[in-house]
């Protein structure tokens, strides 16, 4: 793979709509090139038998128990609502 020079960061910066400083250019190339370089040794290993992880870490996800925690307050919003029908809030027409 090649490295990142100075002119293909400043192209990078102009494509993605970055302003970056013409000075700070090799910074951001040296940087960009070691990420680079982690993603090929990472590519290099083999990972068949591998099973993909949504964490890497082993937890269990403490639960609480589900249990009603507020009453039902249906007919008392309806009451104050303007315009109800069949249990349902009634608005005025909005696209024609």
């Amino acid at each position: 793979m090649s490295s990142l020079d100075n002119e293909t960061v400043e192209k990078i910066a102009k494509l993605a709509r970055l302003a970056i400083n013409k000075e700070d250019a090799s910074v951001y190339a040296e940087q960009l090139n070691g990420i680079l370089q982690l993603v090929e040794q990472m590519d290099a290993v083999d990972t068949k038998g591998v099973l993909p992880m949504a964490h890497p870490q082993d937890l269990k996800q403490r639960l609480r128990e589900d249990k009603v925690a507020e009453s039902d307050q249906r007919q008392s919003f309806q009451k104050i609502a303007p315009k109800v029908e069949a249990g349902l809030y009634l608005v005025p027409k909005v696209i024609e």
